[in-house]
């Protein structure tokens, strides 16, 4: 026969127990929703460390094509070629664009749902990613990126007119993110300037320079 003293102790144990599963209960549910949230926020975001990842490397190759005969930025020697921070947003030529290429008409839709003229963003990330350790003698002839003002001044204070501003568009990805078109413009003044849409496409994870479309020079 049990006493009093001992039943409490049992119920008093048997609270215990039961509190100890509510608590773990409680814990497998919340690590649960963690998990969940966790996955559902590395899925979100992938998307968005892989396109940097592909801003980077098109960079990259732009950079590697444009800047091949610059010299080396040296104490008093002129940099003829300069780098704009911001991306250029995509307008209504790419609809011009569109019309030019047979492979961009079958993918229409998917490049006209990323034009848009109020994208306010530059290559910060990309230009600090491509040069943090690596690429450094690519960037002893790039240097540091210019604001359109910036250019002005020094196209002013200089008088030369192969003096350049090279503005590279936000690109455009598309056809399951293998394909990319990006607007490389070159900027010297009002009445002198050039640019040309490329088109790269992704092969074994790696981009390639396929074809340049929608040349223009004034």
């Amino acid at each position: 026969m049990l006493f009093y003293s001992d039943k409490l102790i049992v119920v008093i144990q048997f609270e215990k127990k039961i509190l100890s599963l509510e608590k773990n209960a409680i814990y497998r549910i919340e690590m649960r929703t963690l998990s969940l949230l966790l996955a559902l926020f590395l899925v979100a975001t992938a998307p968005i460390f892989s396109q940097e990842k592909d801003n980077v490397d098109l960079l990259k190759i732009i950079f590697t094509k444009y800047y091949k005969e610059e010299k080396v930025i040296a104490k008093g020697r002129l940099q003829l070629l300069r780098f704009y921070c911001k991306k250029a947003p995509n307008n209504e030529e790419v609809l011009a664009v569109i019309a030019s290429s047979d492979y961009l008409k079958k993918n229409a839709n998917e490049i006209k749902s990323q034009i848009d003229n109020t994208v306010n963003e530059d290559w910060s990330s990309a230009y600090t990613t491509l040069f943090t350790g690596q690429n450094q003698y690519l960037k002893s002839k790039v240097n540091d990126c210019q604001s359109l003002e910036e250019f002005r001044v020094d196209y002013a204070k200089h008088g030369e007119n192969n003096q350049r501003l090279m503005i590279v568009s936000k690109p455009i990805y598309f056809a399951n993110q293998n394909s990319a078109l990006v607007k490389v413009a070159f900027y010297r003044s009002i009445e002198h300037n050039n640019s040309s849409y490329l088109l790269f496409e992704k092969i074994n994870g790696k981009w390639t320079l396929k074809d340049y479309l929608y040349e223009w020079a004034t």
